[in-house]
């Protein structure tokens, strides 16, 4: 088994969630967790190393888009460097730098205003422009292909993948940042309108402004830094096909093999026993059960049941999202690394009304593309 150095997450910091921050800039909302978090941590900009962010050029409407928050970050006269998508893939980046004993502290932030331009105009930007991209496929599209191949294979039910989104928008309700906090049912989701069959509106998220920011320490300065270090165990990457066609559609075929990574390293046998909660970048209803899946917290297939057994309730065997996830909040680019602050949170005991009891072990998912092309798992743990 591989060992990675010792990397801690020191502290977090997160904005609220919301359809639109117009009174806000992207710097301004950056700078507004990255101060939060200076302040939570009682550091100044010399206590950070190195600065990685995360954000899309596409949202932002500019190219190098992480050179207007340079000074929002605080990396002006520091090394910076960007990852142009998910923020999961950003922690990785900044923990490397740690690993390679170039830095003692940095700072990972990740941002994105989905309110500034057309979501589904930049997600059809995805697609082969000669082939795919005139088809008018986008997220929504491609959704509906995975979720009706899936489903039809394994006999997953409409009520079954209601219950997800019934779940996690009832989770966020304990979520402070969460963008919607509205309890719904199962019979609201079914009867919601039908965007790709056979997922409806309230099977999809809705699209949210935000950001966040966390410090990474080595070992000596995260214990210098806070009692509580959150300690990065494990990681696994792995990108599936680009088209869609070259791609097992019914099964997460890249996440699999990036979990089974991220397990090996972190010495998870067992990922139902060994975990004691995890945060996933569930970007449709049905897509959570293939995840379930894919992580191996069921077997092939059994996703419906699994959630129709209770097992990923706040109270179940294997509690998933308890902060509503990505069905309650959808920054696109900022998800991977809001699911790593919010286990960060859990295994601090600092997730006050979503915390999951004697949480130890907690697992993160980011993913890049449509339907989980690039996929990131990475395992923490407590002291």
């Amino acid at each position: 088994m591989t060992k990675i150095g010792k990397v801690a997450i020191v502290g977090v910091a997160q904005t609220k969630y919301e359809e639109d921050k117009i009174d806000q800039t992207y710097s301004e909302l950056v700078f507004e967790v990255v101060k939060k978090l200076h302040n939570n941590l009682g550091i100044t900009n010399d206590d950070v190393g190195c600065v990685i962010t995360s954000s899309n050029d596409f949202n932002d409407g500019r190219t190098i888009a992480n050179m207007a928050i340079q000074d929002a970050v605080g990396s002006v006269r520091k090394a910076e460097s960007r990852v142009s998508g998910d923020g999961a893939f950003a922690f990785m980046y900044g923990a490397m730098r740690i690993l390679s004993e170039s830095y003692d502290t940095v700072m990972v932030v990740s941002h994105c205003k989905c309110s500034e331009v057309s979501q589904y105009l930049v997600n059809n930007t995805i697609f082969d422009p000669y082939y795919q991209r005139h088809l008018g496929l986008d997220q929504i599209s491609s959704a509906g292909l995975m979720a009706n191949m899936y489903m039809n294979k394994y006999g997953v039910t409409e009520k079954q993948a209601a219950k997800v989104v019934v779940k996690n928008r009832k989770n966020a309700l304990n979520n402070p940042y969460a963008h919607l906090r509205e309890e719904i049912t199962i019979k609201d989701v079914l009867n919601s309108k039908m965007m790709a069959y056979p997922l409806k509106e309230l099977d999809f998220p809705p699209f949210s402004d935000g950001a966040v920011a966390m410090l990474l320490a080595k070992e000596d300065v995260a214990k210098k830094m806070t009692e509580t270090p959150v300690w990065f165990k494990g990681y696994g990457n792995c990108t599936d096909a680009y088209y869609l066609g070259n791609r097992n559609m019914t099964d997460l075929i890249g996440l699999e093999l990036a979990a089974k990574e991220a397990y090996r390293m972190a010495g998870v046998n067992n990922p139902r026993d060994n975990l004691d909660v995890c945060e996933i970048s569930e970007s449709f209803s049905v897509h959570e059960l293939m995840i379930y899946e894919a992580l191996g917290l069921c077997d092939k297939g059994e996703g419906g049941k699994f959630i129709e057994n209770g097992e990923t309730e706040m109270n179940g065997s294997i509690p998933v999202n308890p902060s509503g996830g990505v069905l309650s909040s959808n920054p696109t680019m900022a998800n991977g690394l809001i699911r790593v602050a919010e286990i960060a949170l859990q295994l601090q005991g600092n997730a006050d009304k979503r915390q999951v009891s004697n949480a130890k072990t907690g697992l993160a998912y980011g993913m890049n593309g449509i339907c989980s092309q690039g996929n990131c798992v990475l395992i923490f743990g407590g002291e």
